[in-house]
């Protein structure tokens, strides 16, 4: 069905123009596994285990298409039950014309921030959750992008039942207003609509002898304006849900809403951000009965660093969708050369603030906050929660500052100190408040034009958890083609456990192949705020890419 697709669709590119390109991306990412009492790891069935992806794109003027083999027949650890199998879940055919496309199939679509729809995938997280159907999207005017879709949500290798449909537009008014182009100041507004239709035959459960009477039709709204000029960029958005009860908010009839600032600005040298961000049951799923990180028709940001070091990221903070208050605030600048604080060669210094709290909640019907009886709850509005008051409970708060100094034409230094709160309760369900500090220095010295030599030292000290961990690493880049890399994170305070890990990466042209042998921590693995639980792991591993 797949190979009479993309032929198909070959020839219509062909018939509408001769100049075709193709383009595409293989990646396998491959574990051979080993079992270790000491570090927990699964028991496995198979010696081999991947997940593997083909994508191929054909290209012209007029016609686009494109489909995606995937292979994960035996999974990563991590990737289990629903993941199992192998097939082309994603296909595409997209018809460009002056002003309007039409694609049909499958497709990835974001309206404003995401906070009622955004599709989108991230492998290492296990998502994708894209929507077959149509999309158009059109610019009828000068400065006005509208979109019209509708489809059902890819759920691992099958569909949900229900039927997403949506429209999005933005105006440009700086198109339209000829003194808003000559000062260079830019203001975009956008809206967008996005309903569910889904069956309401549902039961709390077996043995409760009542039929909830649920919407079939639940609809979100987004309104939001952005203003931008020279290095200013505000944005301001709100979005709405109609009543939703689902198997995240225990069924319950409340409103969902969430509500935006941002605004951020830079000049050479300077930067600066401030967001705030309130959500309240803003969970939206294509199916109601279902939790996890599968389903979701929208995205709620995090409003944290993703942090790229291991310790920094141990504890990594997953958006709550019941609701939050969350604040970010960063400032960068760079000391200019030659002078005090900047010295020979300049001195950037980055300082970031994350704060996140519950809201405050009244819940209705009896119902008390960590109560196991949340039946209760099944049927009502749920709780009252006014807007600007704050609920008892810290979620996670981060504070960390990056320092960035060239000490010699040879060496660059980078040093971080970062002190965290982390709710693991909250987030995880139980491990009560994680308080820790953490200090990391990062080297790098060019012996020359083939040898670069890149040093980490990191150490995160607690009370609380696992106690202390300590992490080094080695990375030796010999130009033009390989790094070999040695790292190890110690778990100091309480397992003594050592987590070794060693790599050997060849690159050649758009080719990537890395080998590798060690153990990894179970632990979470986030983006932007949505996480996946990844269980210990330990063997060779072999990871391929290919881009062209």
């Amino acid at each position: 069905m797949s190979l009479l697709f993309l032929s198909v669709t070959a020839s219509a590119v062909m018939a509408q123009d001769d100049k075709i390109t193709l383009s595409g991306s293989i990646q396998s990412d491959i574990l051979l596994p080993e079992e270790d009492n000491k570090i927990k790891t699964d028991k496995y069935k198979d010696d081999v285990l991947t997940n593997t992806f083909v994508d191929l794109n054909l290209n012209s003027r007029y016609v686009d298409a494109g489909a995606r083999l995937e292979y994960l027949e035996h999974p990563l650890p991590g990737f289990e039950k629903d993941y199992a199998g192998w097939g082309v879940p994603y296909m595409y055919l997209k018809v460009k014309l002056k002003d309007v496309d039409v694609t049909v199939g499958n497709f990835y679509e974001q309206f404003g921030s995401g906070f009622i729809l955004r599709t989108y995938e991230e492998r290492s997280l296990g998502v994708d959750n894209s929507l077959l159907g149509g999309r158009i999207v059109a610019k009828p005017f000068k400065g006005v992008t509208m979109k019209a879709l509708s489809g059902r949500q890819r759920r691992y290798w099958d569909l949900n039942k229900p039927w997403i449909t949506g429209g999005d537009v933005e105006l440009g008014l700086d198109e339209w207003i000829r003194p808003l182009q000559s000062t260079g100041t830019y203001i975009t507004l956008g809206a967008s609509y996005v309903m569910k239709h889904e069956s309401s035959e549902y039961r709390p459960a077996p043995e409760k002898f009542y039929r909830l009477n649920l919407p079939e039709n639940v609809e979100a709204y987004d309104f939001r304006v952005r203003l931008q000029k020279g290095g200013l960029n505000v944005l301001a958005e709100y979005a709405r849900k109609s009543q939703d009860p689902s198997a995240d908010n225990h069924y319950i009839y409340r409103k969902g809403s969430v509500a935006m600032l941002s605004a951020s600005y830079s000049k050479k040298g300077v930067s600066m951000l401030l967001q705030a961000k309130r959500s309240d049951n803003m969970s939206f799923r294509s199916e109601r009965s279902i939790t996890g990180t599968s389903s979701f028709i929208n995205h709620l940001p995090a409003f944290t660093m993703d942090h790229t070091y291991a310790l920094a990221a141990l504890y990594p903070y997953a958006t709550k969708p019941d609701g939050e208050w969350a604040y970010q605030a960063e400032l960068g600048y760079n000391f200019k050369k030659n002078t005090l604080l900047g010295g020979k060669y300049g001195t950037k210094v980055k300082a970031n603030f994350s704060y996140i709290r519950a809201l405050d909640k009244n819940y209705r019907a009896g119902y008390t906050e960590g109560s196991d009886k949340v039946s209760v709850l099944n049927g009502t509005d749920g709780y009252g929660s006014a807007f600007w008051k704050w609920g008892n409970e810290r979620y996670y708060q981060d504070f960390n500052v990056q320092v960035e100094k060239k000490m010699s034409k040879s060496f660059k230094l980078n040093l971080m100190y970062m002190n965290q709160f982390y709710n693991k309760t909250a987030v995880e369900g139980k491990g009560g408040m994680i308080h820790s500090n953490i200090f990391i220095a990062d080297g790098k010295y060019r012996f020359n034009n083939m040898f670069t030599l890149r040093g980490e030292a990191q150490y995160l000290t607690t009370a609380d958890d696992e106690r202390d961990w300590a992490f080094g690493l080695l990375e030796l880049s010999v130009l033009p083609h390989f790094m070999i890399t040695v790292s190890d994170m110690y778990n100091v305070g309480v397992t003594d456990i050592h987590y070794y890990q060693g790599y050997v990466t060849y690159t050649a042209g758009a080719h990537r192949l890395q080998i590798g042998y060690g153990r990894t921590r179970a632990g979470y693995n986030c983006s932007g705020g949505v996480c996946r639980f990844i269980p210990a792991t330990k063997g060779f591993t072999v990871s391929y890419n290919y881009n062209f």
